[in-house]
C-alpha cells in the first residue's frame, strides 16, 4: 500500500483524538474484556501511531496487547499466507486487529476464525483514517443505518443502479442476503470490518448493464485517486469489456489481463458505502469503499461468507460509483448520492450528515 498523502508525520498529530478513536475500537467494536489477549498485526507501511494507541487502549481496558510486525508485501497480490509464527499467534489470540494489508481471506485467516478469534480488518490504517472512519461517526447510528439499508435490499426482488457518470446496472437479488460487516465483535470466530458498508451477492447471471467506476479503484495501486472514469460492460455477471479515455482504464485493463484467469472478470458483490466520516475519495480503498452514498462493486474472488456461489480467482478488485441512484423493485431509495427513503433520511439527519 502507498503511504497516505493526508497524514501529517509529526508524533503528536491528533494524538488525543487518536487515543479516543482507539478506545472505541477496543471497547465499542471489539468488546474487549479484561484478561483477554489482543494481537495487533502490522507491516512496515503501517502507521505506528495507530498501533501504539490501540495497544495502549487494550492495556487500559485490562487486556494484554501483543504487537507483531512483518515486512510489507511488494507483490501485486493482496492475500499472502501468514508465516507459521504469525499463524500460531492469530489462532491463539482472543482478539486480532489487522492493520497490515496481507492476511484477510487467506487460509490462515480462516483457521483463526475457526479457532474462535474475534478479528477486525482495518488494513492500511493511519491517523486520518482512524479519525474519519471510527473517531468521528456515531458507531451505533452507523450500524442502524446499515441495518436499514440491508432490510430494504433483503425485501426486494430486483435492483437497478444508475449514476451521472453512466452506470446503468440491473440484477436480481431475491433470496440473496445483504449484510453489513462493520458491526461489533460479539461472538467467537467473527470477522468485522470498518463501519459503513453493506455487501450482497446478486444472482450472478442476472447482472447486466454498464458499470462506471469514478470514485476509486483498487487494486492496482497505481491508479490512486481517479481522474478519469473506467467503463465496464457486464453481461450475465461477467465483465466483457473495459473502456475509458484515461490512464486508469489502460492500467486496469492490463492488470486484469495479467492474471490470465477468467474468474477475475466475474462480479463478486455489490456494496453500499455510508460512513459519514468519508465524504469524498481519498485514494485509499478502506476509506473509498465507505464513501457516504457510494456504491462499490467487487470483481474476482467471491468470499464464502457473502452467500453467493463462492469462488476463488487469482485476485480481487473493488471499484466505486459516485452519486448513484438505487432503485429496488422500481422505487428509489437513493437519488444522485442522497438517500430518499424516509427511514434512511431520518437516520441520516440523526447522524447530522451534510445535506439532510
Amino acid at each position: 500500500m502507498k503511504a497516505s498523502t493526508q497524514s501529517e508525520s509529526h508524533t503528536y498529530y491528533l494524538n488525543w483524538e487518536i487515543q479516543q478513536a482507539a478506545r472505541k475500537i477496543i471497547r465499542e467494536i471489539m468488546l474487549v474484556e479484561p484478561g483477554e489477549t489482543v494481537l495487533i498485526t502490522s507491516d512496515t507501511t503501517t502507521d505506528e501511531r495507530v498501533v501504539h494507541a490501540t495497544a495502549g487502549a487494550a492495556l487500559a481496558a485490562g487486556a494484554y496487547p501483543i504487537v507483531v510486525q512483518f515486512p510489507a508485501s511488494l507483490e501485486q497480490a493482496i492475500m499472502i499466507e501468514p508465516k507459521p509464527p504469525v499463524l500460531e499467534a492469530i489462532k491463539a489470540a482472543d482478539v486480532w486487529i489487522e492493520y497490515d494489508y496481507q492476511l484477510f481471506y487467506t487460509r490462515g485467516w480462516k483457521q483463526a476464525m475457526d479457532a474462535g478469534t474475534r478479528q477486525l480488518t482495518a488494513a492500511a490504517m493511519d491517523v486520518n483514517m482512524l479519525i474519519n472512519v471510527i473517531g468521528r461517526p456515531d458507531h451505533n447510528k452507523v450500524i442502524e443505518l446499515g441495518n436499514r439499508i440491508c432490510h430494504l435490499i433483503n425485501n426486494a426482488k430486483e435492483m437497478r443502479i444508475t449514476s451521472p457518470a453512466g452506470t446503468d446496472l440491473s440484477c436480481l437479488c431475491h433470496g440473496r442476503e445483504c449484510l453489513q460487516s462493520g458491526t461489533v465483535a460479539d461472538q467467537k470466530g467473527i470477522s468485522v470490518m470498518l463501519g459503513g458498508q453493506t455487501s450482497m451477492c446478486p444472482i450472478e447471471d442476472t447482472i447486466n448493464g454498464t458499470l462506471v467506476f469514478d470514485g476509486g479503484l483498487f487494486p492496482p495501486e497505481e491508479i490512486g485517486v481517479m481522474k478519469n472514469k473506467v467503463i465496464l460492460t457486464v453481461e450475465k455477471g461477467v465483465v466483457t469489456k473495459i473502456e475509458g479515455e484515461g490512464r486508469e482504464a489502460i492500467i486496469f485493463r492490463k492488470w486484469m489481463e495479467s492474471w490470465n484467469d477468467e474468474k477475475m472478470y466475474w462480479i463478486a458483490h455489490i456494496s453500499c458505502g455510508f460512513n459519514p466520516g468519508v465524504p469524498e475519495p481519498t485514494g485509499r480503498i478502506e476509506e473509498d469503499e465507505r464513501i457516504f452514498g457510494c456504491v462499490e462493486v467487487g470483481i474476482g474472488t467471491q468470499g464464502e461468507g457473502l452467500g453467493g456461489k463462492s469462488w476463488v480467482a487469482a485476485n480481487h478488485t473493488d471499484g466505486m460509483v459516485l452519486n448513484p441512484s438505487i432503485y429496488l423493485d422500481g422505487v428509489a431509495i437513493e437519488e444522485d448520492g442522497f438517500y430518499v427513503e424516509p427511514g434512511l433520511v431520518k437516520i441520516c439527519k440523526e447522524l447530522k450528515v451534510s445535506g439532510y
